[in-house]
Formats: structure tokens, sequence, C-alpha cells
């Protein structure tokens, strides 16, 4: 395959000829040369710059940027066929995952999927679920894994996995002495969340509205960026934690944290896969497959 199709759809991606540079582990001279060369072969112009550095694709690039997708994703089919007849896996793999996912469930289903299929190459990009859906959407990634109630009808879900919030605090707070909270109780009690943008909050968030309250409403103490973030913060202050249970499953047995009951307020939530419409099959789908079978 031409490797100056890849080099374009990165800096399509990207918008940068530098950000794409750094993407595809090349300089920003060759990523130029390669540019330049498809707009002599096509005798178009394929970028313009705007303000600074900035650059805009034009619609020829457009027209190239939607044949360079289908042109790549089919080199990735075949060779994912192809190695079928050998029973081999080989290739990349580019999976997004939010935040939760990534720190507290992925690591020892893709320790496992690599060990069986040690040829593949598998990248993983964490970030919120926002962020997530927006580079499937960019198609810097193959294949999401997001946490929330997100729905673009650009791309398809399916369920993952079912998951539920706690509110938990630090054992050496001063609110560790209560076992149970009334929900007006916990309007007053002040609460560390997860950044707009994560499927945590959009979770908590929807479930307040069910009960006739915002998030404004809640005496919001800090948001941060991270469960780790949220958790460490718990333990140099006296507040509650709005977290998945799977994050701090073994912080409660080794003592760390304290799991405060909200009286009936149950978050349940579902991981979800998206993939974009249309597009299915390859080793997305054996993936899919194969971390399902590991979470039964």
């Amino acid at each position: 395959m031409d490797f100056r199709l890849k080099v374009f759809q990165s800096v399509a991606r990207n918008q940068s000829f530098s950000r794409a540079a750094k993407e595809m582990l090349i300089s920003q001279p060759a990523v130029t040369k390669h540019i330049q060369e498809l707009e002599s072969q096509y005798k178009v112009r394929l970028f313009e710059r705007t303000i600074g550095t900035h650059i805009r694709i034009t619609p020829e690039g457009e027209l190239l940027l939607s044949h360079a997708d289908r042109i790549v994703e089919a080199f990735r089919q075949l060779d994912y066929e192809m190695n079928l007849l050998t029973a081999r896996f080989t290739g990349e793999l580019r999976i997004g995952a939010s935040s939760t996912i990534s720190q507290y469930v992925l690591p020892p289903v893709l320790a496992s999927f690599l060990k069986k299929f040690p040829e593949l190459k598998l990248t993983v990009l964490s970030g919120n679920t926002a962020q997530i859906e927006k580079a499937l959407l960019d198609k810097k990634i193959d294949l999401g894994i997001i946490e929330g109630q997100s729905r673009n009808p650009n791309l398809r879900y399916s369920l993952y996995m079912k998951d539920v919030l706690v509110a938990i605090t630090s054992v050496k707070s001063i609110l560790a002495q209560h076992d149970e909270v009334t929900l007006d109780e916990l309007r007053h009690l002040p609460l560390v969340l997860r950044e707009h943008g994560s499927g945590t909050l959009e979770v908590f968030d929807e479930e307040l509205k069910k009960h006739h309250l915002k998030l404004s409403d809640m005496s919001v103490l800090m948001q941060l960026g991270s469960t780790e973030s949220i958790k460490l913060f718990l333990e140099n202050s006296d507040s509650i934690g709005i977290v998945s249970i799977r994050s701090v499953n073994k912080d409660i047995f080794n003592g760390r944290f304290k799991v405060i009951e909200i009286k009936d307020f149950d978050i349940f939530r579902t991981f979800q896969f998206i993939e974009l419409q249309g597009k299915s099959g390859g080793v997305v789908e054996d993936f899919i497959r194969f971390v399902r079978r590991q979470s039964l």
C-alpha cells in the first residue's frame, strides 16, 4: 500500500504537519514531501494554510481522504484475512477506552490477548467518553470502549459489561462515621466528581435527574480528570467521591476507603463497545469476542 496515503490521512486527522510527523514517526520535511508528491501526482491542492501553521483540507483533499480511508481499511482487512489462512494475527489494532475501563478493566484482558496473538501490534488511547467518541469519528482508533449513556448517530453501540457507581470516602475522614446517607443529606456533603465529558459524571447526572435534582444542587467541592486523582484527593480531605466499584475493590479490601450507601439511590451503568456505523469484522470483531469471553 502507498505509505503516502497513511501520511495524508494523519495530516488530515491532525490538521497539522508537525503532529502528523510525530504520529507517523517520521520527520516533518518527510511529511511535506509525501503531501507534495500526492499534490503533484493529482495536480491539485490537498491542504490550504490558514492562520500561522494551521491548515485546512480542500474539497479535493476531502475526496482523496474518502478514498484513502477505504483503501487503508481494505488493506487492513486483507492482512487479517490472509493471516487467518495460517491462524496468525498481525497488523495493528488501535483501541480507545475511557479512563475507568483503561485503568481497571482492560489491562489483564489485553495481556491475555497479546499472549494469544503476540504478532499483533496493539495500542490503547485513554481519555474520557467524549474524547474516545471523537477519536473514533476522526478514525484515530478502530474500536472504542466507553462508559456512560452517550448515543452518537454515526456510531454503533453494543454491550460489554455492567458496572455500578458508589460513594466512597477515606477511612481517615470524619465522614467515615456514616454507613448510609439519604440523598438529601448527600446534597450537603462535599463531593469530588469527574470532569465534564466523562461517562461517570454523565451517569451520576442522569440518576440525579430521576430524583428531580441537578449537579448544581449538590455541594461539588472539586472536579478532577481521573479516578486516581479523586482517590488521592479523598485521602487528604473530608469529602465523598463517586467512582466505579471496579476502581476501589482492592482499596476497600485493604482498608483505604469505605463505601457509604445512598438510600434509595442506586447508580447502575454499562460499559459499551463503540464502532463506526457500517464497519465491522476483521480483528476488531475477534477482539470483541475475546474480551466478552474473558468477562464471563
